[in-house]
């Protein structure tokens, strides 16, 4: 189960470094939010004396009637007891310590929130940092969610503690993050992300009961330091008992999912209709948000897309605390699962790297013959050939793109680029034409007047496309892949056909034409798809092309009134 938590994460601030008020608390009349600026250490300084008076400076001045010894705390493992001044004229805080600092220690200095400014204005979140007085900066916790002696707490909580630097994940085992109230512990899974150790209860947590999490010393950072201390915390979940979602159609993480699937979400109680609501019933791919029919009945909420799913596409369906019970008793948090579709049809996708950016590479040369060409929104490149290869830019021109070469001094690295984009051109070509899933189905001669499915088709000699148009039918899967592998030349012709013709969703950056040799591209044909080949690409007069012509060894050739258009 997946619960979108909103986690407030401390942010620590070099020096100088500021962080704009947010503005649900900024006020015109009254002015900025205090913020720290500056630090005596700064953060992540070693080696300081034991002796060292630490020092906080602002933006603005302070209250000194918030300057109490509640708003700072400098502690490693114990809290470090001294005495507080504040200095209006340089806004600096200062701490002093009652005793010599610990030598080769590493402490954790923070300001709380509730310090304000002489207008009354808080600080937004609790300022963090870290130094020591050794060698060796060793991990702190900078914060946790839910906070020290939090209330109200829900009972589906994931625990939360970021740290001061990257962590080792592999030294998070099962022991070494625990929950526990009084002398009962609390299974569950421990994980690692992004400087965030995370605790999932294995089930919904009691109500109106004390929690204690520990972080237990010994978690190691990427440098290989450990926690110098165990680090613990109390919260008090909540008395009210909110409804959840105790199962989903599909379900959470579900793969091979029906495109026509229709989600669902069955509660631990009967919930208010009038709550379930396209506002609180969401179901996402990425950002893109989709509509659907929302129903209610029992215990159950439905949402019906309004079309179908895309292929092999993660998508995510949330409940919000919107939906309540017939009580007017909300769920505790937002509700959230994630399912992946099934494949698309056809083979697996051609991944082009790099090389994705041009909409012609060659080998040794790039020429338009004769007369007005146009590359629309993709580049043109040359590797290993030098730009006096290229030839016939004008009166070719290439809208939204650019020209790169392997001699090019301007911009720096081109010539490093372009060696990565040709090697990604390899690797995409050799990964086309090795695909074997599903089986390639055999095909020869002439493929004009036929329809194909996704899949792939492979002939060991040259393949035509003359009789007629090429129909390839997506049947409604707008992911669907088709790869061509093609042992020696391929042509379209023009006159009575030579066309590709795209159906049922089809899109031409899933089509790959493999050619084991060189490609022609026939007179005035509309021409959708990317060509992989070995040695030379020719567009004859007038060919549009939606796609790529990407040649490995040898050159490009535009003969005249040519299009390439990104796919």
């Amino acid at each position: 189960m997946k619960i979108k938590l909103l986690f407030l994460s401390v942010v620590v601030l070099a020096v100088g470094v500021m962080t704009a008020c947010k503005k649900d608390t900024f006020n015109e009349t009254t002015g900025v939010c205090p913020e720290v600026v500056s630090t005596i250490p700064f953060n992540g300084a070693t080696a300081i004396p034991l002796d060292q008076v630490i020092q906080a400076t602002f933006n603005t001045t302070l209250d000194p009637a918030t300057i109490v010894a509640s708003a700072f705390k400098l502690e490693a493992g114990a809290v470090v007891n001294g005495s507080f001044s504040y200095n209006a004229n340089t806004k600096t805080m200062q701490f002093i310590p009652d005793s010599l600092l610990a030598e080769n220690t590493t402490y954790k200095g923070t300001i709380s929130r509730s310090i304000k400014d002489v207008k009354g204005n808080l600080m937004q979140e609790d300022y963090v940092w870290t130094f020591s007085t050794g060698d060796v900066l060793s991990p702190m916790i900078t914060c946790s969610d839910p906070i020290y002696d939090a209330t109200n707490v829900v009972v589906t909580k994931i625990v939360k503690v970021c740290f001061s630097m990257p962590m080792e994940a592999s030294s998070f085992g099962p022991n070494s993050f625990v929950l526990h109230d009084g002398t009962n512990f609390v299974e569950g899974t421990v994980s690692y992300d992004n400087q965030i150790a995370f605790f999932t209860p294995d089930f919904q947590l009691l109500n109106s009961t004390v929690y204690t999490a520990t972080i237990r010393a010994g978690v190691m950072s990427i440098s290989g330091y450990p926690l110098q201390f165990d680090y613990s915390w109390s919260f008090t979940t909540t008395s009210t008992l909110a409804p959840i979602v105790q199962s989903t159609v599909p379900a959470n993480l579900a793969t091979g999912v029906a495109r026509n699937q229709i989600i669902t979400a069955t509660f631990s109680r009967q919930m208010d209709p009038l709550t379930i609501l396209p506002t609180t019933f969401l179901l996402s791919n990425g950002t893109n948000m989709l509509s659907g029919q929302i129903s209610y009945s029992g215990n159950t909420a439905s949402f019906t897309p309004d079309s179908l799913l895309l292929t092999g596409t993660t998508y995510t369906a949330t409940i919000t605390t919107g939906a309540m019970d017939l009580s007017g008793i909300p769920l505790d948090v937002d509700y959230e699962w994630e399912f992946t579709t099934l494949n698309p049809l056809g083979p697996g996708v051609v991944d082009l790297g790099t090389v994705g950016r041009f909409g012609i590479i060659a080998g040794v040369g790039v020429s338009n013959q004769a007369g007005f060409s146009v590359i629309n929104n993709l580049d043109v490149g040359i590797y290993p050939g030098v730009r006096s290869s290229v030839v016939g830019f004008p009166p070719a021109i290439i809208n939204n793109g650019a020209i790169y070469c392997a001699d090019d001094l301007i911009p720096v690295g081109t010539n490093a680029m372009l060696q990565q984009a040709k090697l990604d051109l390899v690797a995409a070509y050799n990964f086309a034409a090795a695909a074997s899933t599903p089986a390639p189905q055999i095909v020869s001669g002439d493929l004009g007047g036929t329809t194909l499915a996704p899949g792939i088709y492979k002939t060991a000699s040259s393949l035509l496309i003359q009789s007629g148009d090429l129909t390839l039918d997506a049947q409604g899967d707008q992911n669907a892949v088709w790869i061509f592998q093609i042992g020696s030349t391929f042509t379209t012709v023009g006159g009575a056909g030579g066309n590709v013709i795209l159906s049922g969703g089809a899109q031409a950056k899933n089509i790959f034409w493999q050619t084991g040799s060189s490609a022609t591209i026939g007179d005035f044909t509309i021409f959708y798809g990317n060509v992989l080949a070995l040695e030379s690409i020719t567009m004859n007069s007038g060919a549009v092309a939606t796609g790529r012509m990407l040649a490995r060894n040898s050159a490009v050739v535009m003969t005249s009134g040519n299009t390439i258009n990104k796919p």
